[in-house]
């Protein structure tokens, strides 16, 4: 075999998923190791040397095919030093992780955030195939994003672009304070943290709702409540999918991409969510900016972090 291969690393609390993908982004080989963060930085560290040697050794591809390796992780990274900053989930704090698994591998290395390499993974082999300009939101517990421009992840000029889920978008009379300390953001009230926290709300003011019958609401149950006709649920997924395509307003005013991308679990309401985020976008974006722009579901799951790590070493 002569063609060149690139590993990709999933960096996370539990796990560290790596994968081995060809040129065209297609993901051909797994494989799955515990992070052991309880352990210490060095024994993570070695244990992604290992994962991404052991992935290459059980797969038909040579170590000297392998042209690099990408890694994303949970937390603020500066890419252009290979730094990862702070990411509570393994315990790092400003750790040259780049420098250190190039001279442990002797191959090179690049690192991003979670975010921006899910957005890679879906614009390079996902829904994003073959568009250069899109917009990847991620709506889970918070709402996270990543740019993909001409191509490649659009960075800012401190690394910090793409934190689409603190737009500022519910009015002040509305407004709850987010995790990140300002009023009115996304994540408030499109993730399913801030779903949850809305049908709660709902059950205590005692409006009628069969929310009030579920011992533990989850975002799913809300949506499941909405489908079925409740009232107050669907007020809820109503509200989530016009912030959401308010929010998108936003962007496609700055950015004009030719595509939104929109994954995590909540996203798998499927069209009764986005029917809604589609109907809302065309009434709050001026006419030349929405023509021909989509807004589709992710279509890698948990793979695009893997996928889009990989595509590091061809897409920055």
């Amino acid at each position: 075999m002569s063609e060149k291969i690139y590993v990709g690393v999933d960096l996370g609390g539990t796990a560290i998923k790596v994968g081995i993908c060809d040129d065209q982004g297609q993901l051909m080989h797994t494989y799955e190791g515990p992070t052991e963060v309880d352990q210490g930085v060095d024994t993570v560290i070695a244990n992604i040397e290992k994962y991404v040697r052991h992935i290459v050794a059980e797969s038909p591809y040579s170590w000297e095919q392998l042209e690099g390796v990408g890694a994303g992780v949970a937390g603020f990274t500066n890419v252009r030093e290979g730094i990862i900053v702070h990411a509570p989930n393994i315990g790092f704090r400003n750790v040259a992780i780049r420098s250190v698994l190039e001279e442990r591998l002797g191959k090179p290395v690049k690192i991003d955030n979670d975010a921006n390499v899910a957005a890679l993974g879906e614009a390079w082999a996902g829904a994003g195939k073959g568009v250069d300009n899109c917009v990847c939101f991620t709506l889970g517990t918070g709402v996270g994003g990543g740019l993909i421009m001409n191509g490649k992840i659009y960075q800012g000029f401190s690394g910090m672009a793409g934190e689409l889920g603190h737009i500022s978008v519910v009015p002040d009379l509305e407004a709850i304070k987010c995790g990140c300390g300002k009023m009115g953001c996304v994540e408030t009230v499109s993730s399913a943290t801030g779903i949850i926290r809305m049908a709660k709300d709902a059950v205590e003011r005692g409006d009628h709702t069969s929310l009030a019958l579920v011992d533990k609401i989850a975002a799913k149950e809300v949506f499941d409540a909405a489908k079925a006709g409740d009232e107050v649920a669907l007020r809820i997924v109503n509200r989530a999918a016009y912030y959401l395509g308010k929010s998108m307003a936003t962007v496609a005013a700055v950015l004009n991409p030719e595509l939104f991308i929109v994954g995590g679990g909540v996203s798998k309401a499927g069209d009764f969510l986005f029917d809604e985020i589609r109907t809302v976008f065309a009434q709050l974006t001026p006419e030349p900016l929405q023509q021909g722009v989509q807004i589709l579901e992710a279509t890698l799951g948990n793979d695009a972090g893997i996928v889009g790590a990989a595509g590091l070493l061809l897409r920055s």
